[in-house]
């Protein structure tokens, strides 16, 4: 059995995995990192806990502490040139995200052609992924929250919308979240024309992914939790 984690900026996602299919998954924000301790009581020790932590070394501090009966089988990843069929093009890539890089493994482990592969969380991040399975660099900009944030704290009118899409807005909350929706869904399709391959496509994972996906006009497959497939594929030595 393996237990992956994910410590992103706003949640850790967890799952179990008994070498054939996820038993449970599931999230807590960061602030209820505590619950993670009951973990180790409702399942049996694991071969491997695989965490991914971009959110610092005190959050890999207390989630070592929720688990601590797990802490001898706990490995934190980091990326690395080349594991699970990605090479990793990046200048530095040291540098590159643990949570960009677990993502790439994980669609390279559910698409053998050349993907676009998209986290939509607290940042969007679009990585572009050769058919030879080469990461050739990507994009990351602010995500949906951030941007609805920077436009209500930055302009002296502007509300936190919670409006709604149209492609024709007539009221400015849903002026903001459409333009947002739009700039969001434009950036993604506009990488995705420098994708070379006939089967390519986008997969597209995060907490706002659905949000984004809805207004995609290219091929692209929802995927929840990639970064933990990602950290399947490393712990089996993919």
């Amino acid at each position: 059995m393996i237990v992956c984690l994910d410590s992103g900026n706003t949640r850790v996602k967890w799952g179990v995995h008994d070498g054939t299919a996820w038993l449970a998954q599931g999230a807590v924000a960061q602030a209820d990192i505590a619950q993670l301790a009951g973990l180790p009581g409702k399942w049996p020790r694991p071969d491997k806990v695989m965490l991914a932590n971009v959110a610092g070394p005190q959050v890999a501090s207390r989630l070592a502490e929720q688990l601590a009966p797990w802490r001898p089988c706990l490995q934190e990843i980091r990326p690395s040139a080349r594991a699970g069929g990605v090479s990793n093009c990046y200048r530095s890539p040291e540098r590159l995200g643990v949570d960009r890089w677990c993502a790439l493994v994980g669609a390279r482990a559910l698409h053998a052609g050349a993907a676009l592969v998209v986290m939509a969380g607290t940042a969007t991040t679009i990585d572009t992924l050769a058919a030879d399975g080469c990461f050739a660099g990507g994009d990351i900009l602010p995500g949906i929250g951030l941007m609805r944030r920077s436009l209500a704290q930055g302009t002296a009118a502007l509300p936190l919308a919670a409006g709604g899409y149209d492609p024709l807005p007539r009221c400015t909350e849903d002026a903001i979240v459409s333009g947002i929706l739009e700039a969001q869904a434009g950036a993604v399709e506009r990488v995705f024309t420098r994708l070379a391959g006939p089967d390519r496509i986008c997969l597209i994972s995060g907490g706002h992914a659905g949000e984004i996906a809805e207004h995609l006009s290219i091929p692209f497959r929802l995927v929840p939790n990639l970064p933990l497939e990602g950290l399947r594929q490393l712990a089996a030595g993919a």
